[in-house]
């Protein structure tokens, strides 16, 4: 693991990156995240992730990303720099390959895949959030949901509605040469085809089906790998703070999903989520499922967060508006 700390205030960085590899400056007074849940100030504190060890780093040529094969043909790019930790997954197949996310932008996803693969990926994002997006203007096939809040998100963001995810408190390690804060937009990208729930890639020998999963965001969708027992769940679930608060985000359809999901326990063996670790195992989705359930029955511990409150369950915790609807 490569990472480097040093000791002043993050926000004097700002101005002056670019041009090369540069230090992210931090302090015990620098890590202020809202809106996140409890506990998230200094959030750099707990890396590295002990999940990590149990896989081989991949060569690659970016500092920025930490790549690892956790399943047969499965590689995890994962972006420990930056609080989001995002993770995004490149499937290969036989014939063709699926890139599941993208990322921040802040490194070179094209460049990655490429060093990873020869073949040309199909792009799926787990939903069109800034962290997940970042890199699809890269990429010719990149398929994604009819609904509106895909479309809009497609035009982009602007530097304005990204700030502040790379300010800070927001990244420690050092981001790569020519990397400007001051000018981090996510920018627009095409959807080449529209997904429907129940789609089916055929990667050759590996075939991939589309799940509709509304609920963090309203074009949230999962991946299934039924041959090799694996589901895909992008923020649906991870282990930490599950966000049913965010704008665009639905507490009843979230718990809708959590019930779906949890179907799949008993034909699935392994969860990759797009967040901090890569495999966890399926029966978190009835875990998830319970706790939606339990959430929505009132009578609840909950921690008031930001506006939001915060419930603990073993291994995640789930972030509602105040207070949830279903329980009005």
């Amino acid at each position: 693991m490569r990472f480097l700390i040093v000791t002043a205030l993050l926000g004097a960085f700002a101005g002056c990156l670019g041009g090369a590899d540069h230090p992210v400056e931090t302090s015990d007074d620098a890590g202020q995240i809202e809106g996140r849940g409890e506990g998230k100030d200094n959030w750099w504190d707990s890396l590295p992730r002990a999940a990590w060890a149990a896989f081989d780093e991949i060569e690659q040529s970016q500092s920025w990303y930490e790549v690892y094969e956790v399943e047969p043909g499965v590689f995890a790019i994962y972006e420990p720099g930056q609080f989001e930790e995002v993770i995004s997954y490149l499937i290969l197949g036989a014939e063709r390959a699926l890139l599941f996310d993208t990322g921040l932008g802040i490194g070179d996803m094209r460049q990655v895949v490429s060093e990873l693969t020869e073949l040309e990926p199909i792009v799926i994002n787990s939903h069109t959030h800034y962290d997940h997006v970042g890199g699809n203007h890269q990429f010719e096939d990149v398929r994604g949901t009819e609904t509106a809040y895909t479309k809009r998100n497609a035009r982009g963001r602007s530097h304005e509605q990204v700030a502040e995810f790379v300010g800070d408190g927001w990244i420690w390690k050092e981001t790569p040469a020519g990397f400007e804060p001051d000018a981090y937009v996510s920018r627009p990208f095409t959807i080449a085809r529209p997904l429907a729930d129940g789609d089916v890639l055929d990667l050759g020998d590996r075939k991939i089906e589309v799940w509709l999963t509304p609920g963090h965001a309203p074009d949230a969708l999962c991946l299934i790998d039924r041959g090799n027992r694996l589901v895909f769940t992008g923020d649906t679930f991870y282990p930490a703070t599950l966000y049913s608060h965010l704008p665009g985000s639905d507490f009843g359809e979230y718990r809708e999903t959590a019930s779906r999901l949890a179907t799949l326990a008993d034909e699935i063996d392994t969860v990759l989520p797009a967040h901090n670790e890569p495999r966890i195992a399926s029966s978190t989705l009835v875990s998830m499922r319970d706790a939606f359930d339990a959430i929505a029955s009132g009578g609840l511990d909950f921690v008031p967060s930001d506006g939001a409150r915060e419930y603990a369950f073993e291994g995640f915790t789930i972030l509602t508006p105040d207070p949830p609807p279903e329980s009005n």
